[in-house]
């Protein structure tokens, strides 16, 4: 499932590509065919992205609400202009790591392109797929090209929104829905707080006091939508693991600082990952071995994905279990 920060980035994609633009709108696969009716000919002004879901904002007051769920995911196609925040001066695709050393791109083993999840740092004639995973990239960086215009249907679409110059293809969501101005203020009424959205002092309260008044566990709390806003399989196992903290352990007994810092580690997590366009966790890195962890998977994490593995920092075998039918990673050492 796209954690907060894919979704941040597809919010920002939207702005970049379709924003200020008249779309067509149609559902291919006619699941969403009224809605589609109602979108096409709005012109799309403004993209909105809280936790995991987006919220897409068309003329008229009317907003379209995605929440990616499990396997959902866009495609986009036409002219797809990159983030310019991860572009270098000298407009090759670049990107300044923690240490600041600008590199080049590095595609990791999936083929995923682990410094930008959207293609070069111009406009480019395109196809490309923005979820938790990326692909269609060429070995540079730059989406595939694509002759026919638009691009043919393939597979199960349930929503395409097409400008002049981009296609945007919505495959496989767990929600796709029209709502109104008021509808979307009582869903993200419903969430936590969100630190690319909502004040941090405020957040990092709002968040403290739901987490310590809770008898759940902390390892539950973290997947919780209501209690914070965009943190998945992934991030629960490596803030617990970075925290010390055992899963396991109720909300109201994890110490306030440790809750509070908590919080300011997903502040740092998410803005990484909404920079870099993917989950790494590990610290100071020199820049080879940071090269190292952009271009495989397994070098990203402390805990995640390491059932059985040593730990990075104590060398006991890593735990793998099940938390609300969710895959759990944690040191049963270093987390006691």
């Amino acid at each position: 499932m796209p954690e907060g920060h894919s979704v941040h980035r597809i919010a920002r994609q939207f702005e970049r590509n379709v924003v200020g633009r008249v779309v067509a709108a149609s559902s291919p696969q006619g699941r969403f065919a009224e809605g589609a009716a109602v979108l096409d000919g709005r012109e799309a002004i403004e993209a909105r992205a809280v936790g995991k879901q987006m919220f897409l904002a068309f003329e008229g007051d009317v907003w379209l609400r995605v929440h990616l769920g499990m396997y959902g995911a866009w495609d986009f196609a036409g002219e797809i202009v990159v983030d310019p925040t991860i572009a270098s001066a000298n407009g090759r695709m670049g990107h300044t790591n923690q240490r600041g050393t600008e590199v080049a791109p590095i595609f990791d083993s999936a083929g995923e392109n682990s410094l930008s999840s959207i293609g070069a740092p111009r406009r480019a004639r395109g196809r490309v797929r923005m979820s938790e995973q990326t692909t269609g990239l060429g070995d540079d960086g730059a989406a595939v090209g694509d002759e026919e215009w638009p691009p043919p249907v393939v597979g199960q679409v349930r929503l395409r929104l097409l400008t002049d110059v981009t296609c945007a293809d919505l495959r496989g969501p767990t929600a796709c829905q029209l709502q109104t101005p008021e509808e979307v203020q009582a869903t993200i009424a419903k969430l936590g707080p969100d630190p690319l959205v909502d004040d941090l002092a405020e957040g990092e309260e709002r968040f403290t006091a739901t987490v310590r008044r809770k008898p759940t566990p902390i390892g539950l709390l973290l997947m919780d939508q209501s209690v914070v806003s965009g943190i998945g399989n992934v991030y629960r196992a490596e803030m617990l693991f970075r925290a010390r903290v055992n899963p396991h352990t109720p909300g109201r007994d994890v110490p306030e600082e440790t809750v509070r810092e908590l919080w300011r580690d997903w502040v740092r997590l998410l803005a990484i990952g909404v920079e870099t366009g993917q989950m790494m966790t590990m610290d100071d890195l020199d820049p080879e071995a940071w090269r190292r962890a952009m271009a495989h998977r397994d070098d990203r994490h402390w805990v995640y994905h390491r059932a059985g593995l040593p730990c990075r920092v104590c060398g006991t075998a890593i735990v793998l279990e099940e938390m609300a039918s969710r895959k759990l990673y944690w040191c049963p050492n270093c987390q006691r």
